[in-house]
């Protein structure tokens, strides 16, 4: 009788951290203490919490165990799972609370997770993402069933149009609506596209979702099929997510070997099967047309629209294109009802959103919170604040295609409309935290570095203007920019967006035309002070000794690439800032702070 089961995050987080590695520990273990009947070990998806990688759940209690090694484990099979005896020392122990803390400490318990409400991430955490089993027995492929056998497909699309449910990709179009739109198109053949070509720099969402309850996609998708009348899906997904593809490709041969893909699902006499793509790590294919162009086997680069894809996208057919997060909403919504869903979030921006909160951010990792919770409580109370005691300057949202947010608008509800007030963005889900010694200026080139090198080069605009952009921008950060160089790069920022072909020219100024809207002061001190307020711009720092705090001790001298640092022993030393380098080495190698940045 199994009286134990002990979960495993076999998510890309966890698996780099080595719990593959501790999974086989465990086997091995709980084989040699006498278990094997008695407790079961569960590979599961992503819980949230990457930086505690490994992450070991037991239950039935719920114990928490963080940052696990393969030499714990053999004191948690000792100790916890034949003894009964907690080990304090791997539980992690953030709760909000300063009272020490003894024994049994669950997930649920921690700061991270009391304020999350988990729909999109419902699964991941919880079951083995590699068992068809598991996932109906959370209820899965009930809503499958209950759309094909209890309502029509015109039904269905209401119930997500009631839902308030709107596309999790960035655009934030109404999933409702866009189904709508497709299903009166007639046409030989339609089709489902989930977009799980996640390329903003630092989101990882639909990964945890495809690698943590990959059934939830195939349902969805099934379902959307129904409504819309296509028999065909794909999953466009980068080839850079091998865990997912892998875990994705077994979910559908299960799905197809328990009649729930191919012909006649439910004897209903709906058919419906899919396929995967692998895509190349193209942000540009994160566009939906683009990304329809390559599952075609061209080169992947945007349509004109209209025609949009609801009447002629994938193969020239009626196609309905949503990312992986919108779809993992759609059999709560159908199972649950539109009512429920809608109760949670803002008037105009229902349900939840999935981050993957990093940066200067003491919890990094995935949270799902309703729309409308406000950065404040996404920073300071789940992710736990700014760590060394740093100040909260700015959150990027959207990636590449968004904007920032400033440390005075920190009461601001995160959802759709308050973002786009402020000249931010949803975006997929990435949320960036920067604190005070990040340059601003620096942050908006590093973006137009990536979407000048993901430009697909189609149209002028994007692949000529963000080029300009980006030489602007460095201009400015070497200390060479003049205050017409800001103003030019203003009014070049607009003509990129009204005249780019796809969003991702289109977007691409949104984290220049943010920075200059909050942190002007920033581009006017690296232009006419020629000074990086963050110390961050090389070109425009300066590494200085005090003279009343150093020994003479020559460690920093020493340790210089260069010998750019000279002085006697225990007289104070000079930088010669003709030879430094700014390899911050001096500041590392001083015992005294005696080395300052200006």
């Amino acid at each position: 009788m199994i009286r134990a089961h002990v979960l495993i995050c076999g998510g890309t987080g966890c698996t780099s951290s080595g719990s593959k590695t501790i999974q086989e520990v465990f086997a091995e273990k709980i084989e040699q203490f006498g278990l094997k009947d008695e407790v079961k070990l569960v590979q599961t998806g992503c819980f949230g919490l990457c930086e505690l990688g490994p992450v070991v759940i037991v239950h039935p209690d719920g114990t928490f165990y963080s940052r696990v090694e393969a030499t714990d484990v053999e004191e948690i099979v000792s100790e916890h799972l034949l003894k009964g005896r907690v080990v304090d020392r791997l539980v992690y122990a953030d709760t909000g609370s300063d009272a020490p803390v003894e024994g049994n400490v669950s997930l649920n318990d921690t700061v991270f997770y009391k304020t999350q409400n988990r729909v999109a991430l419902r699964n991941c955490g919880v079951i083995n993402p590699e068992s068809i089993d598991e996932y109906i027995a959370m209820d899965g492929y009930a809503a499958l069933g209950k759309a094909l056998t209890e309502m029509t497909p015109e039904e269905v699309i209401q119930e997500i149009t009631d839902s308030g449910l709107r596309g999790r990709g960035g655009g934030g179009f109404p999933t409702g609506r866009k189904w709508a739109l497709t299903a009166p198109n007639k046409a030989p053949q339609k089709y489902v596209v989930c977009n799980a070509d996640e390329g903003d720099p630092g989101a990882f969402m639909d990964r945890s979702v495809l690698e943590g309850d990959p059934h939830s996609i195939i349902e969805a998708m099934a379902i959307a099929g129904y409504a819309i009348g296509a028999t065909e899906g794909y999953v466009y997904v980068r080839a850079e997510y091998p865990i997912a593809v892998a875990r994705l490709q077994l979910a559908i041969e299960q799905a197809r070997e328990y009649g729930l893909l191919g012909k006649d699902i439910f004897g209903s006499g709906f058919d419906f099967d899919m396929h995967i793509r692998l895509g190349a790590g193209a942000f540009v294919c994160g566009e939906e047309t683009a990304l329809m162009t390559s599952i075609e086997g061209n080169r992947g680069e945007p349509r004109p629209r209209p025609p949009y894809p609801a009447v002629r996208g994938l193969y020239n057919s009626p196609t309905v294109e949503n990312n992986v997060e919108t779809f993992a909403n759609v059999p709560q919504i159908i199972l649950r009802g539109a009512e429920w869903f809608a109760s949670m979030g803002t008037e105009k921006s229902k349900g939840t959103k999935v981050f993957a909160l990093g940066g200067k951010i003491k919890h990094t990792g995935l949270v799902e919170i309703p729309m409308g919770t406000t950065l404040r409580e996404i920073i300071e109370d789940i992710g736990g604040g700014i760590p060394n005691g740093k100040k909260f300057k700015a959150a990027q949202t959207g990636g590449p295609s968004g904007g920032c947010i400033p440390a005075d608008l920190i009461d601001t509800p995160v959802d759709y409309d308050n973002l786009t007030a402020i000249g931010c963005m949803m975006g997929s889900g990435g949320l960036i935290v920067m604190d005070e010694d990040t340059c601003m200026v620096d942050m908006a080139k590093f973006f137009l570095e990536f979407t000048v090198d993901e430009s697909c080069g189609k149209c002028t605009p994007c692949r000529v203007g963000t080029k300009r952009l980006l030489e602007k921008l460095d201009k400015i950060t070497k200390g060479n920019g003049t205050l017409e160089d800001i103003d030019e790069l203003e009014q070049l920022c607009y003509y990129i967006k009204e005249n780019s072909l796809c969003g991702l020219g289109q977007t691409a100024p949104n984290p220049v035309l943010s920075t200059l809207k909050f942190f002007r002061d920033e581009y006017v001190a690296h232009v006419v002070d020629k000074k990086c307020p963050a110390g961050v711009c090389k070109d425009l720092l300066q590494y200085v000794i005090v003279e009343d705090l150093c020994k003479g001790c020559t460690k920093c001298a020493r340790n210089c690439p260069v010998n750019a640092i000279e002085g006697a022993v225990k007289q104070p030393h000079v930088i010669d800032q003709d030879k430094c380098i700014k390899c911050g080495a001096c500041v590392a190698n001083c015992n005294f702070k005696a080395i300052i940045k200006q």
